[in-house]
């Protein structure tokens, strides 16, 4: 079903504000400690675990829809999207509790590190709009549209998800 030009309208203005707010909530909350709250060392790992299951949903669901499974697709990519949600809640948690972790490497290690951070980091607040329209065209019955976003968002979202586990394991020794 396709929806009307007011409806895209709504849902364009909403995906603006989100991919506006999202990334500076996460900004603003980074700097808020919430007082007497004991440093919460258990989530890196944990929200870690969810980048990678995101990154595996996202490719069983691109395999799904390629074999013309529509609706295994729609639920795998509701999955991704709901575990990004709680990824991003646990590390605005982890964050509000606990000093951010200085990497400890050295030499071309440290440059790849950053490299990757970097990246992870623009990414992760560049690919909010995508992943937004992209859900919006697929779930209004956009197809041709969706298909063509889709194919900029996956390998984005992909990447964000992957280096998000990369960036964990290489700093994992330093907590």
């Amino acid at each position: 079903m396709i929806e009307s030009s007011e409806e895209n309208k709504k849902y364009n203005r909403l995906i603006w504000i989100l991919s506006i707010v999202i990334p500076i909530a996460v900004a603003a909350l980074f700097g808020i400690k919430i007082p007497g709250v004991e440093r919460l060392g258990f989530l890196p790992p944990i929200y870690a675990t969810i980048n990678g299951m995101t990154a595996i949903i996202l490719i069983l669901a691109v395999l799904q829809i390629k074999k013309g499974n529509r609706k295994m697709h729609e639920r795998l990519m509701k999955t991704a999207i709901a575990f990004s949600v709680l990824f991003l809640l646990l590390y605005i948690t982890y964050h509000m509790t606990s000093d951010s972790t200085k990497f400890g490497g050295e030499g071309v290690l440290k440059y790849v590190y950053y490299f990757i951070l970097i990246t992870h980091i623009i990414l992760s607040i560049v690919v909010i709009p995508f992943v937004l329209i992209t859900f919006v065209r697929g779930i209004t019955g956009q197809f041709d549209k969706h298909k063509k976003i889709a194919r900029i968002t996956f390998p984005l979202w992909l990447y964000v998800a992957i280096s998000g586990v990369v960036v964990y394991l290489m700093i994992s020794p330093y907590y």
